[in-house]
C-alpha cells in the first residue's frame, strides 16, 4: 500500500470540497473494498475522504410509505433495525448474509451499491424494489444507476447520501453463495407490488440486471410452478474458476423459484 493523506471531515460539504476537482481523492465508507484493492496496489489514491463521521448518513426511518436508509447504514444495523424487519423483512434477511460478521458490523449500505460488484447482494435489492438512490447532487433511478461491472451513474465527486425503498406487497432474496467469501454465485431478489413484479439477478453476470422472463412469467401467476419452463439465456453470463455460466444459468432459476416460494410465505 503507497501513502497517502488521510482526510476525515465532519459535514457532506467538507466531504465534497475535498473530492471536487481531485482526481487523485477517493471517499470511503467502510472500506471493504477499497482498502484491500489499495493493499494490492490496484489503486493508489493521494487522498482518502473518511465519511464516517458525517452526521445523518446513517438514519432508518419511514418517510410516508418510503423506507428511507441513509448510505453509511452498516450492513449489521439493516439486518438488526427493528423498522426494517417490520417493514421491508426480505432486505433485513439479505443483509444479514452479507460475508461475515466484520464484513457486516464494516461495510455500508451506499458504499457497497457504490462500488457495485457484479456478485454484491444489495444491488439486487436495490433494482428489484424499484428504489431511488439520493445523492449529493439528484436521485437517480434504479434502472439508470447500474451501468456495468463496477460502473455505477455515479459522476467524479458525486456521493450516495439514501436510498428510498418503496414498500412491496411481498418480496424475497435467494442466493447460493461462495463459501468462503459468502458473495452469491447467484442471487435472486423477487418483489411483487400491486402493479407489477420485478426480478434481479447478482452474481451472475457482469453487473446485476434484471431477468424480463422471469418477471413475465410471475406477472400472469406469482408462484414458483410458473418458472418451470422458463429459462435463462447463459450466453451473457460469467464463468469463473467457481462456475461456468450454464452453471450460473440453472443457479438463476433455482434461486428465483426458492425466492418466490419464500415471498409466498412470508405474504
Amino acid at each position: 500500500m503507497r501513502s497517502f493523506n488521510y482526510h476525515k471531515p465532519d459535514t457532506l460539504d467538507a466531504a465534497l470540497a475535498l473530492l471536487s476537482g481531485n482526481d487523485e481523492a477517493l471517499p470511503i465508507a467502510g472500506g471493504m473494498t477499497l482498502l484491500p484493492t489499495m493493499k494490492q496496489r490496484l489503486a493508489a489514491p493521494e487522498d482518502l475522504v473518511d465519511l464516517s463521521g458525517l452526521p445523518g448518513l446513517a438514519d432508518v426511518a419511514m418517510e410516508g410509505d418510503i423506507l428511507v436508509i441513509g448510505a453509511m447504514t452498516r450492513h449489521a444495523d439493516v439486518a438488526a433495525s427493528p423498522l426494517v424487519k417490520e417493514k421491508l423483512p426480505a432486505l433485513a434477511n439479505l443483509a444479514s448474509r452479507i460475508g461475515d460478521q466484520q464484513v457486516r458490523h464494516r461495510g455500508t449500505i451506499g458504499g457497497s451499491i457504490s462500488n457495485n460488484d457484479p456478485a454484491a447482494d444489495y444491488p439486487a435489492a436495490v433494482l428489484a424494489l424499484n428504489a431511488e438512490i439520493v445523492t449529493s447532487k439528484r436521485t437517480i433511478a434504479a434502472d439508470d444507476f447500474f451501468v456495468a461491472m463496477f460502473e455505477t451513474a455515479l459522476e467524479p465527486g458525486e456521493l450516495v447520501t439514501a436510498i428510498r425503498f418503496p414498500l412491496p406487497e411481498v418480496a424475497a432474496y435467494m442466493k447460493f453463495a461462495n463459501p468462503a467469501s459468502r458473495y452469491a454465485l447467484a442471487g435472486v431478489f423477487v418483489a411483487k407490488t400491486t402493479s407489477a413484479v420485478r426480478v434481479a439477478v447478482t452474481g451472475a453476470g457482469p453487473s446485476v440486471f434484471r431477468a424480463s422472463d422471469i418477471e413475465a412469467a410471475l406477472a400472469e401467476s406469482f408462484d414458483a410452478t410458473a418458472l418451470e419452463r422458463i429459462s435463462i439465456d447463459a450466453s451473457e453470463l460469467m464463468s469463473d474458476i467457481h462456475a461456468d455460466n450454464e452453471y450460473r444459468a440453472n443457479l438463476v432459476m433455482v434461486m428465483a423459484r426458492r425466492a418466490v416460494a419464500l415471498a409466498q410465505q412470508s405474504g
